[in-house]
């Protein structure tokens, strides 16, 4: 829901601050450009399930709706956003510093740095090793067959490139301790690449095929993966957005995106 408008000190572009989990938070993000959070980013944070103190790293976490929405749904949870873009970075930044984010503040941080460093340069860049219970990532999803939207930020948040997700499922297994949750969002056409990439390093993976409709084909897939596990793949039900007729969301799929409930691992 969007609530009002401002300006970031950019031409030409608009800032919208909307509204999440029905106000539980708020996010400061561009109008017309960059890339803008929504159902993805929900789904994402509702895989984190744990009522512990928790540390949860969100990598390329844009202006932070999904680590947010998980601060916002888990009050014991301490949120790092990691973001390479400095424009986006900038925008996380801004999002905490609203009045509406207050009581999130003190248990959300922002790091700018590029997901894919190693080693000592990531380290240094403020992901340390074996540090994050929980890791949740958004890849860029796009490749080159796909049609090139002009927006140049939006355009290199979407941007995928070889190796991706071996680069940054290589960053979740570094920064997390063994036995932490890796969760992500992806297209269905990545999931051989996502195995791939989780190797030895992440075992248990549980994928859900998310579709619009019953009958219709699927869009995203949910993965969930423990590091060190050496438990077998599991294939779950899938999770329909709509009933077979009208637009609204499934009450179930309506309460993860509101943050009333986590879609917790099996």
């Amino acid at each position: 829901m969007q609530v009002s408008a401002t300006s970031c000190g950019r031409s030409r572009v608009a800032d919208t601050i909307d509204a999440f989990h029905r106000g539980g938070f708020y996010l400061l993000q561009p109008k017309g450009g960059g890339h803008r959070a929504g159902m993805d980013a929900m789904l994402l944070a509702s895989l984190v399930a744990d009522e512990r103190p928790v540390r949860v790293a969100d990598l390329g976490a844009g202006a932070g709706a999904a680590g947010l929405a998980v601060a916002a749904r888990l009050p014991q949870a301490e949120v790092l956003l990691v973001e390479r873009l400095a424009l986006m970075a900038d925008y996380a930044r801004k999002t905490l510093e609203l009045a509406e984010n207050a009581h999130l503040r003190s248990r959300v941080g922002v790091v700018e740095a590029d997901v894919t460093l190693r080693g000592k340069a990531r380290v240094e860049a403020g992901l340390p090793d074996d540090h994050f219970h929980h890791v949740i990532m958004n890849p860029p999803f796009n490749d080159g067959r796909d049609r090139i939207t002009p927006d140049p930020v939006k355009a290199e948040a979407h941007a995928m490139t070889e190796g991706l997700f071996e680069g940054w499922i290589r960053t979740a297994g570094a920064i997390m301790i063994p036995g932490g949750q890796l969760s992500l969002i992806a297209r269905p056409e990545s999931v051989a690449e996502i195995i791939a990439a989780c190797g030895r390093r992440f075992g248990g993976l549980e994928i859900t095929a998310i579709h619009p409709r019953p009958g219709e084909d699927a869009i995203r897939i949910l993965v969930t993966a423990i590091k060190g596990s050496k438990a077998r793949l599991a294939f779950r039900s899938p999770l329909f957005m709509h009933a077979a007729e009208g637009h609204a969301f499934t009450p179930f799929v309506d309460d993860l995106n509101n943050g009333r409930a986590a879609y917790a691992r099996k």
